[in-house]
């Protein structure tokens, strides 16, 4: 049965639709600060130079309501490109954008409308666990993935020593989680599915070590209560801090990064 029969495809995208044009701005909360940092950290160390890359990224979502990732690559002088499921993402993502410089269209990570090896790097933070059936989505990233080209590809990581994916679970069943189905990975889980893919390991670590709870007091703070918002800013760089001085506890953020090559 394929992924349209299977009527997941028109229920993801007509979520997402509606998760594009109702949600508000991360953009400017302490949170988003730290979670972009890391980002920027994590494709300076894994990626090639930037300056002329095609850089693929297999969701919108940040750069229309989030840390604004690939417009901070724009500017090292990636050549960027990205896909979303939910057609006001991709327009709002475009509008963050000079016109024509973002190289994006409205379409499913499981069906990527590109041809085979036409990206030197694809990042992909906190896509594929969205959908029932993320092992197609890698093999799509690494068909259009170059030889010899890097991806990075990031999901909720199931052992997260502050336990997020048991606050996703309550939260969804109490109908308060606005992200829709989420699924996480353990660390051996996401490389099994990597490699199954064609994926050669390259290395494997993670981003935002931090509480999930308080990264959600601090968006809600953000966004309803400003004032309490210097205080779940600090919270966020106590643990920022902690990162700097400590960088082997980044491997336990509430994201896996793992780093990958296409043979």
């Amino acid at each position: 049965m394929g992924i349209e029969a299977s009527g997941r495809t028109a229920d993801d995208r007509e979520f997402w639709q509606q998760v594009g044009q109702e949600f508000p701005d991360l953009g400017g909360a302490a949170s988003t600060r730290c979670y972009r940092d890391d980002e920027i950290r994590l494709l300076r160390e894994h990626l090639p130079a930037l300056a002329g890359l095609r850089l693929f990224k297999t969701d919108l979502w940040d750069e229309a309501k989030n840390t604004r990732i690939l417009q901070w690559a724009q500017g090292e002088g990636a050549r960027v490109f990205g896909i979303d499921i939910s057609a006001p993402t991709v327009r709002q993502a475009r509008a963050r954008f000079a016109a024509g410089s973002l190289g994006a269209v409205v379409a499913d990570v499981r069906r990527l409308p590109f041809a085979p090896s036409g990206f030197d790097a694809v990042y992909s933070m906190g896509t594929i666990e969205h959908f029932r059936d993320p092992e197609t989505a890698l093999r799509e990233i690494f068909r259009v993935l170059k030889p010899n080209g890097r991806a990075i590809v990031g999901v909720p990581n199931l052992h997260d020593p502050f336990l997020r994916p048991l606050l996703v679970v309550v939260l969804r069943a109490l109908g308060l989680y606005a992200y829709g189905y989420e699924r996480a990975f353990s660390r051996r889980r996401l490389r099994g599915m990597l490699e199954a893919a064609g994926f050669k390991i390259e290395f494997e670590t993670a981003i935002l070590f931090m509480p999930g709870w308080l990264r959600m007091l601090d968006l809600w703070c953000h966004l309803h209560a400003p004032p309490l918002a210097r205080m779940t800013a600090g919270g966020v760089r106590l643990f920022a801090w902690v990162d700097r001085q400590a960088p082997a506890v980044r491997r336990h953020g509430y994201l896996l990064a793992t780093v990958v090559t296409r043979p």
